[in-house]
C-alpha cells in the first residue's frame, strides 16, 4: 500500500432545501390558508478517526467531497428531508489544518473522534411560517442557504510509543524486524526505508507497545532536507526515542559525531523532541570483534546519561535486553508524559 501522509481536500456541505409557497385547496374550503413546508437541512461533512485506515491514500486522487442537499418543502406543511451527512474516515492521528495559515482545527487522536469539517446549511422557511395578523396570505418563502465550503490540509502523525531514529543505514529496519512482525525493505545501502513503518512489540506478559521506524535522517532534516520534516513529525507523539548508531561505521577521531549530528536535528526541530527520553543503541556489534574497541566506543555514549544497549539486530544479539528496558521505561511513564 502506498503511504500518503499529507493531502489537501475541499469539502462542501449540503445546501438547504427551499421553502414552499402553497395554499390549502380543499373541496369545502374555498379560501384555504398558506401551508407551504420548510426546506430540509443540508448534510454535514464529517471527518472521523478510524483504526481501519492507516494512510491518507483515499484522498490522494479524489479531492472534492460533497454532502447531500436538503429536499425542498412541499404543500400541506410537509417539510423537506434533510440531506445525508458525508462521513469521511481518516487514520487515527490525523491533524486538520487551514492550508493558508497552518492553524490547527482538530487533532483526531482517538478512535471515533469526529470533526465537522463543513456545516450543512439550514433550509428555507415555507410561506406557512410567515402568517401574521397583518399578513394572512404570504405569497413568498425563503430559499435554502448554501452549505459551508472550505479547503483543508490533512496531516497524519503516526501514533507510536517508541520512535527509531538514526542516520541512513544504521540498521533501523533490521531492528524493527528483529523485535516485531513488521517486514520493511532491508538492503545494505542508505535510504532503503522511504516511508515510516510500524511494528508491535511485546515482552513476556507486559502490555504490547508500538514502534515507529522512520527513514534515515540527514543534516538539515529539521529544515526539510531529505523530506526530513515530513518524517520527523511521525515521531513527535512517541514517548521514547531509540537512537540507533552504527557501531561498525564510526569515525575513529570522534565516536559521538554521528550521534550528535542527529541530536542537533531533533533539537532544532522542536523543544518537545529534544526533551524526550532516549535509549542509545549501538548496533552492528557483530562487525566489531575486538571487545576493547567496543568498550572504547560505548564509554563516551554512557557519559550522555542515557541507557546504552549494545546489540546486533542482524543476529538478534542484545535485542531481548533492549525490549525489556523499553517495556520497563514505558511502564514507568504515563502516556501523557
Amino acid at each position: 500500500m502506498r503511504f500518503v501522509d499529507e493531502v489537501t481536500i475541499r469539502v462542501q456541505a449540503g445546501k438547504g432545501g427551499n421553502g414552499c409557497v402553497s395554499f390549502r385547496r380543499e373541496k369545502y374550503v374555498p379560501k384555504g390558508g398558506p401551508d407551504g413546508g420548510d426546506g430540509g437541512r443540508g448534510g454535514d461533512v464529517i471527518l472521523e478517526a478510524s483504526e481501519r485506515k492507516h494512510t491518507l491514500l483515499d484522498f490522494r486522487y479524489r479531492h472534492i467531497f460533497k454532502a447531500g442537499s436538503g429536499r425542498h418543502g412541499e404543500g400541506q406543511n410537509r417539510h423537506g428531508r434533510s440531506g445525508e451527512d458525508l462521513v469521511l474516515e481518516v487514520p487515527v492521528g490525523t491533524i486538520v489544518k487551514v492550508p493558508e495559515t497552518g492553524e490547527v482545527l482538530a487533532d483526531l487522536l482517538q478512535r471515533g473522534d469526529r470533526f465537522i469539517a463543513a456545516q450543512g446549511a439550514r433550509g428555507g422557511r415555507g410561506n406557512a411560517r410567515f402568517v401574521s395578523s397583518t399578513r394572512q396570505v404570504p405569497r413568498f418563502a425563503q430559499d435554502g442557504q448554501d452549505g459551508e465550503e472550505r479547503e483543508l490540509l490533512l496531516e497524519l502523525k503516526l501514533i507510536a510509543d517508541v520512535g527509531l531514529v538514526g542516520l541512513p543505514n544504521a540498521g533501523k529496519s533490521t531492528l524493527i524486524t528483529a523485535i516485531s512482525a513488521a517486514r520493511p525493505k532491508i538492503a545494505d545501502y542508505p535510504f532503503t526505508t522511504l516511508v515510516p513503518n510500524l511494528g508491535v512489540v511485546q515482552y513476556e506478559d507486559a502490555p504490547p507497545f508500538v514502534v515507529a521506524d522512520i527513514p534515515g535522517l540527514i543534516e538539515g532534516a529539521h529544515k526539510g532536507a531529505g523530506l526530513g520534516t515530513r518524517f520527523l513529525r511521525h515521531i513527535e507523539r512517541t514517548r521514547i526515542l531509540v537512537h540507533l548508531v552504527d557501531a561498525a561505521g564510526l569515525p575513529a577521531e570522534d565516536f559521538l559525531e554521528p550521534y550528535l549530528r542527529i541530536e542537533k536535528e531533533l533539537e532544532s526541530y522542536s523543544e518537545t523532541m529534544a526533551g524526550k527520553d532516549r535509549v542509545i543503541v549501538l548496533n552492528k556489534i557483530d562487525l566489531v570483534p575486538d571487545p576493547a574497541r567496543l568498550e572504547a566506543i560505548a564509554a563516551p555514549y554512557r557519559e550522555t546519561g542515557y541507557p546504552v544497549i549494545l546489540v546486533s539486530a542482524l543476529v538478534k544479539k542484545g535485542v531481548r535486553d533492549l525490549v525489556r528496558i523499553l517495556t520497563r521505561l514505558l511502564a514507568e511513564r504515563t502516556p501523557d508524559e
